[in-house]
């Protein structure tokens, strides 16, 4: 007995299905893919994703998650504990002088001063807006908020 002689035992194995190979095997012109149609071209079939017309979940969906506003106002925040540290007794707290004690980047920013921390001195304040309670431990302290906020 040698290499070539070697063999499956008989109807252990099944012969595996060749189409398009011509008119003599059966299984020739169509392939065994019928007459016509999107499923008979090469390549074709719906692909991943397909929802039959619908619109794809991947589509329906937004690219990025959660929504920015397109007229939204960004104020830069700055806390009370903040002027309490850079500030003097009697100091005027404005863009020009935030940006000078190095705070706030540059003056063009809009400025928001927040509660956060104890206040001692008196501070008049003059930037963009200031929350109910930095507007009342300001007060409290003896200083004063002013317009533009």
């Amino acid at each position: 007995m040698q290499l070539h002689d070697l063999a499956p035992a008989p109807g252990s194995l099944k012969k595996r299905k060749r189409v398009g190979r011509g008119p003599g095997s059966g299984r020739g012109k169509t392939a065994t893919r019928g007459q016509d149609g999107q499923k008979s071209r090469s390549g074709g079939g719906k692909g991943a994703g397909f929802e039959g017309g619908q619109t794809p979940l991947a589509r329906r969906l937004p690219k990025l998650p959660g929504f920015r506003a397109i007229n939204r106002v960004v104020s830069v925040p700055v806390n009370v504990e903040r002027l309490e540290v850079y500030f003097t007794d009697g100091d005027i707290v404005d863009g020009d002088t935030l940006v000078a004690k190095g705070i706030i980047k540059n003056n063009g920013l809009l400025v928001k001063v927040l509660g956060q921390g104890t206040l001692t001195k008196s501070l008049t304040v003059r930037v963009a807006g200031v929350s109910a309670s930095a507007r009342a431990k300001i007060v409290a302290a003896g200083g004063k908020v002013e317009a533009p906020c």
